[in-house]
């Protein structure tokens, strides 16, 4: 028989148990569910679609994948390779004409390097294994200045930008599957997607809009050109999903963007050519890369920054300079969210910031560094550029 104290514990834990089941289906009850669309992972945190690309929170997927950073380098045609645990360069490789970005595959298994050789028809995507850090062999791809992903993982989505036009493709052959034309989106480049991933939203670089796109009928819904815009480049959804945060580098800042209802309800000034963004690891803050330039081809050690953005405020909360100058433009978190990597796109390094005190060091890389991504990344599946993680 049972002594009489340990029968006590017992009841005690199982009547705490009884009343924790109504707390917690209460709790659930306040927060409905997203009706996502067929065959997207489902969104975990209503209130903050980022919350498994949490700190740690790594997928099996990437068990065995390098801890590296990897750098395309738009001139000298090259892909770099850092270990971040030591700061240095520890490999590098040739790739095609430009390579512009890497973009980590939905299911996390394979870098694409998207060489799109500008004003040319030689362009590639080569894969890089996070296994061993080492390219295969290029598969040749029209224009793929960036790439993203269907929420469901079935197609990738080479945004192939002096064409304005989409290209639906096997997410591993890279075969051709379908294409969209987005007439009036002149320079179509950055996404961000829906929370339950029915549309997304593109910037048009050089028509100062931007493009939603019905993911599910596949068609152009609206071009919206933007009160001020100039040159919007990166694209972000709240935590919420509400709200689209493009960041244009001519207007020097982040405009706001209702997404459902598709128009402009705010701009954040932040800094000097307004570039890349960046969600913290815990979803509160959005890091902002300045570049210090609005000019396409700057000049270097100019004024670039990084502005971080309170995503409950909307409001900057503090700006992060660059001593001696610098260029910021694209990169990530790293998996554990103590630090922003991003490249300098004229100054030919990477910088790297403590996100806790926005102290900031340097690596010296190729010529001209533009999409870096930090891998690996948390989260369950990536939707592209270089690792819009949910």
């Amino acid at each position: 028989m049972l002594d009489e104290t340990l029968l006590k514990k017992l009841r005690i834990i199982v009547a705490g148990a009884a009343t924790c089941v109504p707390v917690f289906a209460a709790a659930q009850a306040t927060a409905p569910a997203i009706d996502v669309v067929a065959g997207m992972p489902p969104v975990i945190d209503p209130h903050d679609l980022y919350s498994e690309a949490g700190a740690g929170k790594l997928s099996a997927a990437v068990a065995d994948a390098l801890a590296r950073v990897y750098v395309p380098n738009l001139r000298s045609n090259n892909v770099y390779v850092i270990d971040p645990a030591i700061g240095k360069v520890v490999d590098r490789f040739p790739v095609g004409t430009n390579p512009q970005h890497i973009v980590p595959s939905w299911d996390l298994q394979t870098l694409w390097v998207t060489n799109n050789a500008e004003g040319r028809t030689t362009g590639s995507l080569t894969p890089i294994d996070p296994r061993t850090g080492k390219p295969g062999k290029p598969i040749a791809v029209d224009d793929p200045y960036n790439m993203y992903f269907t929420p469901d993982g079935r197609e990738a989505i080479v945004v192939a930008e002096a064409h304005e036009r989409l290209d639906f493709r096997d997410p591993h052959s890279m075969a051709l599957h379908s294409s969209l034309h987005v007439p009036g989106c002149k320079g179509i480049n950055h996404a961000d997607f829906a929370i339950d991933g029915r549309y997304a939203i593109f910037t048009c670089e050089f028509v100062g809009a931007l493009a939603k796109i019905d993911l599910v009928q596949r068609r152009v819904v609206k071009v919206l050109k933007l009160s001020k815009g100039g040159m919007p480049q990166d694209i972000r959804v709240t935590p919420d999903g509400k709200h689209f945060l493009a960041a244009d580098m001519m207007a020097d800042g982040v405009f706001v963007v209702d997404g459902a209802a598709f128009r402009e309800e705010g701009f954040i000034a932040t800094g000097i050519g307004t570039h890349g963004l960046y969600p913290s690891r815990d979803g509160t803050h959005l890091y902002v890369a300045n570049r210090g330039s609005n000019q396409i081809h700057g000049k270097r050690h100019g004024p670039g920054s990084v502005s971080v953005i309170d995503f409950a405020t909307l409001k900057v909360e503090q700006t992060w300079p660059i001593p001696g100058g610098g260029s910021p433009d694209m990169g990530n978190v790293s998996a554990d969210g103590r630090e922003l990597w991003l490249s300098g796109r004229y100054d030919d390094v990477v910088y790297v910031f403590d996100t806790a005190s926005g102290a900031v060091s340097q690596i010296a890389v190729g010529q001209e560094p533009h999409g870096l991504t930090v891998w690996p990344q948390p989260g369950r599946y990536s939707l592209g550029h270089t690792g819009n993680m949910r």
